[in-house]
């Protein structure tokens, strides 16, 4: 910087004003900064900046998984709005384990980031609460967690049962539930089993243990987990699946096996990832509140790197609403 102010006959306080885009820097004289930055090739140290105002100007995104869209779009979210405080995002696995969650918010770690949003999905939130640290941190996810934490979480309970009574609604008497974990603990498919289960108790219509397949995330398990249904000779009209993803692979399974969607077999998803709009024919699901989710994630997690968030602790909880499209009938 003292180099382009000694060549354009500037002060360094003037090349810092146009550098930062402010006001108070003539036309002529800015004119003549922006030339001596091109002549020279000079370029900010972002690095040295963040390091003078002791910061790193990265954000860590601790997720479970990087191949699930649903996490992909969050962090593409997320990047938008901390840009805006110029500041990137990073990501990084945790395999859903313990160990990766615990290793994510380690001292050592969490000096490489200005603040730190982590997906908790098998910590123990006893061993949270003994975590000695006041760095930044945000946590996301459906487990119970510490008071000392700020977390966000999607409705899960009332989404699925929105998805369920939907299908109910619409005519469906027996409806596949893929992905639930019935006898779970706090976890997403435990809350979201718990809809599902909501919506039958609401409706006066008894539950089928057949018609719940436990299984993972992948496309493949969604078509699987349609076949070992119809290899059981187990009858079912509507199918919901605990994502978007399984949904996808029901989907395929069903057409697949010469069933017709939505006709012969109804479909409801959860997530509304960004593909779900562009299937044949395009998926009903449950937007679990993505912009308001990554809105108050943004806003908690500023609020503590900028001087620590005044009061106690919130815990968010953002509400979920149901998506109609081609894969469910129309409510007569």
């Amino acid at each position: 910087m003292a180099d382009v102010a000694r060549f354009a006959g500037v002060s360094t306080m003037t090349v810092s004003n146009v550098i930062n885009g402010r006001p108070r820097v003539g036309a002529e004289t800015r004119e003549r900064v922006l030339a001596a930055i091109g002549e020279l090739g000079y370029q900010v140290n972002l690095a040295a900046r963040h390091l003078r105002a002791g910061r790193t100007g990265v954000i860590g995104l601790a997720v479970p998984e990087l191949e699930r869209p649903y996490f992909a779009q969050l962090a593409g979210r997320l990047a938008d709005r901390f840009e805006a405080h110029d500041l990137r995002i990073v990501m990084e696995r945790t395999g859903a384990s313990r160990e990766g969650e615990l290793d994510a918010v380690a001292f050592s770690r969490l000096r490489m980031y200005d603040g730190l949003i982590l997906s908790v999905v098998d910590t123990d939130p006893a061993e949270l609460s003994q975590l000695r640290t006041d760095a930044p941190v945000v946590m996301i996810g459906e487990r119970p967690l510490p008071s000392r934490f700020d977390h966000v979480m999607m409705d899960n309970v009332d989404g699925a049962r929105q998805a369920t009574a939907h299908l109910l609604a619409a005519g469906a008497r027996r409806v596949a539930m893929i992905g639930g974990d019935p006898d779970g603990s706090a976890t997403m498919p435990a809350l979201r089993a718990e809809g599902y289960a909501a919506a039958h108790t609401d409706a006066g219509l008894p539950i089928d243990p057949e018609l719940n397949v436990r299984c993972q995330f992948r496309l493949q398990d969604g078509y699987d987990a349609i076949r070992a249904l119809r290899d059981r000779g187990i009858a079912f009209d509507a199918v919901f699946a605990l994502t978007d993803v399984l949904a996808m692979g029901a989907v395929r399974a069903l057409v697949d096996a010469g069933l017709r969607v939505p006709e012969e077999v109804q479909v409801v998803g959860f997530d509304d990832i960004d593909e779900a709009a562009y299937l044949v024919p395009s998926l009903t699901t449950v937007n679990p509140g993505h912009d308001a989710m990554a809105d108050a994630i943004t806003s908690l997690l500023m609020a503590q790197i900028n001087g620590g968030a005044i009061g106690d602790p919130q815990e968010v909880v953002v509400p979920a609403q149901l998506v109609t499209r081609g894969t469910t009938k129309p409510l007569a």
